[in-house]
């Protein structure tokens, strides 16, 4: 069902939810870290997702043994160049890698600056010892509160050059998005492009409010723009990227199974929606595994799958020059 003429492209992966169990294992071993499992199949159900949650937040949960492993800034590092190696031998083209500093910086009180510097070194030296097409996007995680955020901004800012976007992810039903206005427009001064989490907790008008007043350019998942016709006609007419995530969409319980996911109805409604994995590592599966399977599960078909994967060349923070450039490589293969 992937399409060999074109770069196959993930837009939305969360770089912390995306750390080997074996990494787990090995870090939790160096550091005599009291992990709940010694190998790596009793370690799975305490990290991967084996059924559905009950809500997003529930599914942030499984985080928990991933984070605890972050102990350093050394770990940082190699967590994020591991990334970069790991959707390589996946078979991804181009990777855009998500993180929220405070996130990972706060289970050992690790400065989110120096995770920002780390998690940078460690995807820049993965690329040059690869060749593999990756850039970062910074998150602001909404469930840590405002003044959290403005730390988090000013851990990204420090390395503005190496970021080319920002994202408000975390709590989207008790942190609305008016809350952190100021931060993404200090983010849109500095030149950087605008993802938001909105529509997968809360309803349509989170995703109007992430479009008229945060700047977004493109939406992590807006399951919930279907219930508004207005709503996605905007979408439609402004090529607004949809960043769908079909797997972790089921198992945080935001739609019922594959088939009730609205992916099908963004694409008839030429809407400029793409296929990613979210959070690979916890929810056990890769990029392939979202084409192959859970996008035919969820009705597509094969010109819709191959039009989901256009879409992603389209609306990826690349420039024109990096995308012709990402096709020219793809087409020497």
């Amino acid at each position: 069902m992937i399409s060999s003429d074109l770069p196959l492209i993930d837009l939305h992966r969360h770089l912390d939810g995306s750390i080997r169990l074996e990494t787990i294992l090995d870090v939790g071993r160096q550091y005599n870290l009291p992990l709940p499992a010694s190998d790596v199949e009793a370690l799975r159900p305490f990290v991967q997702v084996t059924d559905r949650q009950p809500g997003v937040m529930a599914f942030i949960e499984k985080f928990q043994w991933m984070v605890a492993i972050l102990v350093n800034y050394d770990v940082c590092r190699r967590v994020a160049y591991e990334n970069v190696v790991d959707a390589q031998a996946e078979g991804v083209d181009y990777v855009e890698l998500r993180f929220s500093p405070w996130f990972m910086a706060e289970s050992h009180h690790l400065n989110p600056a120096g995770v920002v510097e780390a998690v940078v070194d460690g995807v820049e030296s993965a690329r040059r010892e690869t060749g593999m097409a990756a850039q970062l996007i910074g998150i602001l995680s909404r469930t840590y509160g405002q003044e959290s955020a403005l730390r988090e901004l000013d851990a990204l800012l420090s390395q503005r050059d190496h970021i080319i976007a920002l994202d408000l992810a975390g709590d989207e039903a008790n942190f609305p998005g008016d809350l952190f206005s100021q931060h993404l427009a200090v983010a849109r001064e500095n030149g950087w492009k605008i993802t938001v989490h909105a529509g997968e907790s809360a309803g349509a008008y989170s995703v109007w409010q992430a479009l008229t007043e945060l700047g977004a350019a493109r939406i992590g998942h807006a399951v919930h723009a279907v219930e508004d016709p207005l709503l996605m006609d905007y979408l439609a007419q402004h090529e607004i990227g949809i960043e769908c995530n079909l797997t972790s969409n089921v198992q945080t319980s935001t739609v019922n199974d594959y088939p009730s996911h609205p992916i099908k109805q963004f694409l008839e409604h030429g809407i400029l929606a793409t296929i990613n994995t979210d959070d690979p590592g916890i929810s056990g599966i890769d990029l392939v595994y979202e084409y192959q399977v859970a996008a035919p599960a969820a009705g597509l078909s094969a010109a819709q799958i191959r039009q989901a994967q256009i879409n992603a060349l389209q609306v990826c923070f690349l420039s024109l020059e990096a995308k012709e450039a990402l096709m020219a490589r793809k087409n020497k293969q």
